[in-house]
């Protein structure tokens, strides 16, 4: 788990050259990058650190917005922040993995003008409150609340992070062509392990307890 900042993937692709600008000028042009990390402060977008290898400059706090994967995009396919990254970090706790099962899978991702939009699967950023001795101001581990940021690359040249119930994933060897349409509800409620159980082991010292003792 990391604080503020996490390693990710070097991901290849450009900047929109108006983010180097302040959004000024350089509209329309593009400038080489490689990702570097990515900086996650609570009740804000999450913010992508990049090498500009022309430059040997290092450019921080962009939004995932800035970023294209192929310089010959559709400008009215051009989708803004908001629909991209719908819900700001929870959490100034992250962690950055990439979801074997899911590695380059195809996926659909179902944006906010409720329409479904084609790419493929990257990697995950996720989030918690990890420091026991500060006061947790977020809610990343409430259950319905808590969401994950999967970091999509779309086929219109942009990249998305989106939380699970936003995308649908492909497996040729496991989905099949007529998938069903997920009518599940959120899940609300926490599960534990050791509330409210009718044992204990607590005045146990066998390696392997009998389990003799009992709470009621």
């Amino acid at each position: 788990m990391s604080y503020l900042v996490a390693n990710i993937p070097p991901i290849q692709c450009y900047i929109k050259k108006e983010y180097l600008y302040d959004l000024q000028k350089g509209h329309g042009e593009f400038e080489p990058c490689y990702w570097v990390s990515v900086k996650s402060i609570k009740g804000k977008a999450l913010y992508i650190e990049s090498l500009l290898t022309n430059y040997g400059a290092l450019y921080d706090k962009l939004p995932i917005s800035a970023y294209v994967w192929k310089t010959d995009i559709n400008q009215n396919e051009q989708l803004p922040l908001d629909f991209l990254e719908i819900w700001d970090a929870f959490s100034y706790n992250i962690s950055v993995i990439e979801k074997k099962t899911l590695s380059k899978l195809d996926v659909m991702v179902y944006m906010k003008d409720r329409k479904y939009y084609k790419g493929e699967y990257m990697f995950t950023i996720d989030s918690c409150s990890s420091e026991p001795n500060e006061l947790n101001i977020s809610l990343s581990e409430t259950p319905n609340e808590h969401k994950s940021f999967n970091i999509i690359k779309l086929d219109n040249g942009q990249f998305a992070a989106q939380p699970n119930n936003r995308i649908l994933f492909y497996d040729q060897s496991l989905t099949p062509l007529g998938i069903n349409k997920p009518d599940f509800k959120v899940s609300t409620k926490e599960f534990l392990c050791e509330k409210g159980t009718k044992w204990s082991v607590g005045d146990e010292d066998d390696f392997f307890y009998e389990f003799t003792s009992s709470v009621t």
